[in-house]
């Protein structure tokens, strides 16, 4: 089935299938940050009671850190993911309806059972996000996603605050009631030749754990947020209740609409600025609601920036991988260790009493290093998405066309006839270690032909010989 025919429209409402995929995440993921993932309704709950839940809230951050990073071992088809569905969403209703009761032993095995499940079911949905468009279309789907949820919390989060703790659980089970009725008419066909394709695109481990480094650094901040500055504008209640996430959703909504027109490494550089400025503001100013206004709109602007960065860039990574849901869950479970690690920090930092100065200092190194990292990233990701375009195109060229392409280049850098062969194995994005196995030499020897057709093209990397082959092809 293709894409196109994806697209038609199903009998449901009228709901073609990219976006009843946006809805069935957006109101899980509307229940999941508003109660199990730091979520105001379970915070609220448990001043209810008196009941400690730092603890237990550090504890649900780390299994649905381990639901992220292990949920595509086991979910492995889109049979699989929806069928995950189904089954979850009845869980977390049936989880949700303890909290109506005192605590008890059964909050924490709720809390750390639905944490886990909760970030299987996120990594399962790259499925999804993966077969309901095309990859430059998928920045829209993230942030419709993203929008739609933060909107939704926003309503959860209020109605918690503000009228009851009850009310807002209330509300975030008829979310999951939706969700589950809309999994019920999702599609789970999937082509399984395409699952099993033997991909010959370039590897992207060394990427992928490049851009983890990364999204941890960046989210030590997040942390801090919700551990050290949220808690300084307790008092302001009803405005929080609200505020917090809107401008979150406001840079989301005017860069899927806007993107385009701007320069991306900008936006990034401005988004990195912003998270200073904001601690700046921390230190300076004082805990009124104009403050709040300044503060919360420069942090939460700026992370919704990186948050529709990230899920941009997982969305392209779902190409070079045959199981989508490793790659969105260990892509996400980066972001959920960051927050841990920062609210860590954080909760230090509050304890011994040096939440001030300290707080934005530690804010300020983690944006040093992440303006050092963001021009090694934005090349490497460049590198990769030109690679991966002409890989694509290559090993889908009949083999006399490849063997054409190949010639051209080896007359025009004299390469020898086993230089020749090694090439033409890189242009199709085999590894050193595949490329020895097929010629029947040592890695070494691999080496060895690879430094010696760089020194003829005067190149240095892969990349700058798919530009000298580019060129030949459009002469």
């Amino acid at each position: 089935m293709t894409i196109k025919d994806k697209q038609q429209n199903i009998p449901f409402i009228n709901l073609n299938e990219r976006n009843m995929a946006v809805l069935v995440h957006s109101l899980f993921s509307s229940w999941m940050l508003s109660f199990i993932f730091e979520g105001q309704i379970f915070q609220y709950l448990a001043k209810e009671y008196n009941f400690p839940a730092d603890s237990l809230i550090i504890g649900s951050s780390a299994a649905m850190f381990s639901g992220l990073l292990l949920g595509g071992f086991f979910i492995k088809t889109k049979m699989h993911t929806k069928l995950l569905f189904l089954y979850s969403y009845p869980f977390f209703i049936a989880l949700s309806l303890i909290f109506f009761f005192p605590p008890s032993v059964l909050w924490n095995m709720g809390i750390i059972s639905g944490s886990f499940i909760s970030g299987c079911c996120v990594a399962s949905w790259g499925f999804y996000f993966k077969t309901v468009s095309e990859k430059n279309e998928r920045i829209k789907i993230a942030a419709d996603v993203l929008i739609i949820s933060n909107i939704l919390m926003i309503i959860l989060n209020a109605a918690a605050i503000n009228v009851s703790p009850r009310i807002g659980l209330s509300l975030s089970i008829i979310m999951l009631v939706f969700a589950f009725i809309l999994v019920l008419k999702l599609p789970s066909d999937y082509n399984e030749d395409y699952v099993n394709k033997k991909n010959n695109s370039l590897s992207i481990t060394n990427l992928l754990l490049f851009f983890y480094i990364f999204i941890v650094i960046l989210t030590i901040n997040s942390g801090l947020m919700y551990h050290v500055i949220n808690p300084a504008f307790e008092h302001l209640e009803s405005l929080t209740s609200w505020y917090w996430a809107v401008p979150y959703v406001a840079a989301i909504f005017i860069l899927r609409n806007f993107s385009r027109k701007i320069k991306s490494s900008y936006i990034l550089h401005l988004a990195i600025a912003m998270i200073g400025l904001s601690f700046i503001a921390f230190i300076a100013l004082d805990r009124s609601a104009a403050s709040y206004f300044v503060i919360n709109t420069l942090m939460l602007g700026s992370y919704g920036v990186y948050d529709l960065f990230f899920w941009s860039i997982l969305g392209m990574m779902l190409d070079y991988h045959e199981n989508p849901a490793k790659i969105l869950g260990i892509g996400l479970s980066a972001n959920v260790l960051g927050i841990v690690l920062g609210g860590l920090v954080g909760s230090n930092l509050i304890a011994d009493n040096l939440h001030g100065i300290n707080t934005s200092l530690l804010a300020f190194a983690v944006v040093c290093v992440t303006l050092a990292l963001l021009p090694p990233l934005n090349k490497r990701l460049s590198s990769m998405l030109k690679g991966h375009t002409y890989f694509t195109a290559f090993t889908e060229m009949p083999e006399f066309k490849q063997n054409s392409q190949i010639d051209k280049i080896s007359t025009f850098g004299n390469l020898s006839e086993r230089e020749k062969q090694v090439a033409s194995l890189l242009l199709q994005g085999k590894t050193y270690k595949t490329i020895a196995g097929e010629l029947f030499i040592s890695e070494n020897t691999v080496k060895y032909y690879v430094k010696n057709i760089y020194s003829k093209f005067n190149i240095q990397s892969r990349a700058e010989l798919i530009d000298i082959v580019m060129e030949k092809e459009t002469r």
